[in-house]
């Protein structure tokens, strides 16, 4: 099902929504890239029954870090479960994006279709080769949760070097999540 604008929710809104602040348990500590130790970027709130997802991904020297690979360390991705409050954001970095966008399923929009934010569910539609990742837990192919388009304007838009998609993924038995994108 594609995904398209709902609107702008509050910053900490429980929806589907890219931008805003992450919602996070108690004791939450901000990520930082594995490559330029940064604090990482916001991108996107995904709730699953019981949590949600938090995506994030290195925006401090765009290009530099790998932020497209789902293991090497410019990303993650984190399943949470349980109460969630809303995270204060570092102030050094490019940790938030410049605005908070709902995305709403709608199954009458073509999946090239003029709005469509991105895909809810179902097969990732991958603009290169299948990259579907491993549970770093137990070694099985993870779950497709959702993908992600740049966005419509470029003060909502993510930086997937220009016309790429993100994929976000779970294996909700081991409590894992993760983030990769192409173009």
């Amino acid at each position: 099902m594609m995904l398209i604008s709902g609107g702008v929710p509050a910053p900490n809104a429980p929806v589907l929504r890219t931008g805003g602040v992450p919602l996070v348990p108690r004791g939450f500590i901000w990520p930082t890239c594995a490559e330029c130790e940064g604090a990482m970027q916001f991108l996107a709130h995904v709730p699953i029954d019981g949590g949600a997802v938090a995506v994030f991904y290195c925006q401090n020297d765009p290009g530099m870090c790998d932020d497209w690979d789902a293991t090497s360390g410019g990303n993650q991705a984190f399943l949470f479960a349980g109460e969630l409050h809303a995270a204060a954001a570092p102030t050094e970095g490019e940790t938030l994006l410049g605005a908070v966008t709902s995305l709403l399923p709608d199954d009458t929009v073509a999946p090239n279709g003029n709005g469509v934010l991105g895909q809810l569910s179902g097969e990732p539609e991958w603009i290169q080769n299948d990259e579907t990742p491993t549970c770093p837990s137990c070694a099985d192919p993870m779950k497709f949760m959702v993908s992600l388009e740049e966005g419509l304007h470029h003060v909502t838009a993510s930086n997937f070097g220009g016309g790429g998609r993100g994929y976000v993924f779970t294996c909700q038995g081991c409590s894992e999540a993760a983030f990769l994108w192409q173009r």
